[in-house]
């Protein structure tokens, strides 16, 4: 089966869903992911906001006009929204009120979206993400975690022991390949996980050293993600335990869009992806 390739919104988080999608169709991508969901933000909160995961999102669940012409530009592109993200899980949230951006989500035929965890409290995370897992049911979508190396859960196998002990139907991992790889993890990690735990990845390289500050860690995961191929990790071995993910490209990149332009950037992100991994094929 050839494999589908999305553009992750993260790699252009400026751009309007609607300006997105029209953007991906150009450079030759067959699906997105957009950042469509804001954080929820309990007022005494301050650790999670832009300056550990980027841009705010787009809320589409707030702006009607706004969610109306991202459909219509998918479906003028012929371009499937593949999922969306982030219902983050953070100390004082509540997932219920997520509710109104998994209904638009569903609204644009999006079947999977992302959460990821800005907590230590293991106990409430264990419950929130539950909890947003039997809310997405609802609206027919999976809810999958990423593990973030900057954030309350680290790695696959933190991720993976949350999983088993949650045990919903319809829960999942995003395996991002630079968190894969700064968090220490290897493919070993990956054999005995049940495959339907993973829908889809998020690609991206890096080089061999690994920032050892968590702000450098932050700034060069939101900055300076390298194209697939290009730096230390192995992604062909990862695929190989996973083969059919649908295969995000998640590749902020400030000065290589600055020199070559947007457009231009991600043509070439995606063909030399896909000549590095056919090369494994």
């Amino acid at each position: 089966m050839t494999p589908k390739y999305s553009l992750v919104h993260l790699t252009a988080a400026d751009c309007p869903p609607p300006d997105f999608i029209r953007l991906a169709a150009k450079a030759g991508f067959d699906c997105v992911s957009l950042r469509s969901i804001p954080t929820r933000m309990h007022r005494e909160e301050k650790s999670v906001g832009e300056n550990i995961t980027g841009k705010m999102p787009f809320a589409l669940s707030e702006n009607p006009a706004l969610l109306r012409e991202t459909r219509r530009a998918a479906k003028t592109e012929g371009i499937e929204i593949h999922d969306t993200e982030n219902a983050r899980i953070f100390d004082g949230v509540n997932v219920q009120d997520y509710e109104k951006d998994l209904e638009a989500a569903a609204e644009l035929g999006i079947h999977h979206i992302l959460t990821n965890i800005w907590t230590e409290d293991a106990m409430f995370y264990e419950d929130a993400f539950g909890r947003l897992c039997d809310l997405g049911a609802q609206y027919d979508l999976s809810v999958n975690l990423e593990f973030v190396t900057w954030s309350g859960v680290k790695d696959l196998n933190a991720a993976s022991e949350l999983l088993r002990r949650v045990n919903r139907p319809n829960q999942g991992i995003v395996l991002d390949t630079l968190h894969f790889y700064r968090s220490g993890n290897t493919v070993k990690d990956l054999e005995g996980l049940p495959k339907e735990w993973f829908r889809y990845v998020h690609l991206c390289d890096c080089p061999a050293e690994i920032p050892m500050e968590r702000e450098e860690l932050i700034r060069t995961g939101l900055e300076e993600r390298m194209i697939p191929g290009s730096g230390a990790v192995d992604m062909r071995a990862i695929l190989k335990q996973i083969p059919h993910v649908v295969r995000g490209i998640e590749i902020p990149n400030r000065r290589m869009t600055e020199q070559m332009g947007m457009e231009a950037y991600l043509t070439k992100a995606l063909a030399d992806t896909k000549k590095y991994l056919d090369d494994s094929e």
